[in-house]
């Protein structure tokens, strides 16, 4: 949105409020010339200072690309004089520019709704405006070169990346299926597995490496959001459930295997990462938007129904294959 918002207003100062622990990936982006942050890194920042930091920018516009009563609420407060959100929300009245989708529907990808926002306002949308990309410091890239050359990783090595958690956000591929990928995927000539996770992912990493095997490493709440898009940059392949990195990984160009299940509003039509170098699982014969899937507290049947040898079939095409 930013980068298409600069493109056709190149004069226009362009602000994100964002919460702390994804700010990163904004950071150095051209076309933002703000960055409020939502939060201290474990709540949200009082309402009226947030308030008042807003009302300090003069904004003309806000779009509310994550629609929530708060949000809505202090945008009206501080005074902004477009907000463009949502007409669905019973506190829509917020709002006066809305856009009438429901993204539930999942009848397109999230990128998309977002990018339809703009056109409340008229702001044209290129597709050269549309495909994600995050600029990776020479300093992420050298600071992970020397955490892998620390396990004898080299250049001439198959880098395969495994992020087996998602955080909840979605019904999840088994931790032992994962596990059982690895260690095939790790006796592949020249193949290097890395299993990376975030804060509280220890167990799940250590599972996966554990049914890989001595081989596989594990990198788990190490690196910076850079530094993970550093490592998927050097990758031949990220696989993942749907999930943040996965994203990531995209943006920098990694090819990568997205398992997602087939449950509407959580599905890749909506949450697929946005690339061409992608290949994405979805249970086959398993009844669309199934009750059981709705519960993300335990172990998904509809999800395993995907098999190891279909996700390590995709995995060894792109490893076959010279990176583009």
């Amino acid at each position: 949105m930013a980068q298409a918002l600069k493109r056709h207003y190149p004069d226009a100062m362009i602000g994100i409020l964002i919460r702390r622990y994804t700010a990163e990936i904004v950071e150095g982006n051209q076309a933002v010339g703000l960055i409020l942050l939502y939060d201290d890194g474990s709540r949200p920042l009082p309402f009226f200072s947030l308030v008042a930091s807003l009302r300090d920018q003069h904004f003309d516009a806000v779009f509310h690309t994550h629609p929530r009563f708060r949000l809505a609420l202090m945008t009206w407060i501080a005074g902004i004089p477009l907000r463009i959100g949502t007409g669905y929300r019973w506190y829509s009245f917020l709002f006066n520019r809305k856009m009438y989708e429901h993204r539930k529907d999942a009848r397109r990808h999230e990128l998309e709704y977002n990018l339809n926002l703009l056109k409340v306002i008229g702001c044209p949308v290129d597709d050269a405006d549309v495909l994600p990309r995050i600029q990776v410091p020479e300093s992420s890239l050298i600071s992970v070169k020397k955490m892998l050359s620390l396990h004898k990783i080299t250049d001439t090595d198959k880098i395969v990346i495994i992020h087996p958690g998602s955080g909840g956000s979605a019904r999840d591929w088994s931790v032992a299926n994962f596990g059982f990928l690895a260690k095939r995927l790790s006796a592949f000539p020249g193949a290097r597995v890395i299993v990376t996770g975030g804060r509280n992912e220890e167990n799940i990493a250590g599972e996966v490496q554990s049914a890989g095997g001595s081989g596989i490493v594990t990198i788990v709440d190490k690196l910076s959001l850079k530094e993970l898009a550093a490592l998927a940059s050097l990758a031949r392949l990220f696989i993942a459930n749907s999930t943040g990195p996965l994203h990531l990984a995209a943006t920098v160009g990694a090819p990568v295997i997205g398992l997602y299940p087939q449950v509407t509003p959580l599905s890749a039509e909506r949450w697929g990462p946005y690339t061409s170098r992608k290949t994405i699982f979805t249970p086959v014969g398993k009844p669309k938007d199934c009750k059981k899937c709705l519960h993300t507290d335990r172990g998904c049947e509809c999800m395993d129904s995907i098999s190891v040898d279909q996700v390590y079939q995709a995995a060894i095409g792109y490893l076959l294959h010279d990176p583009q």
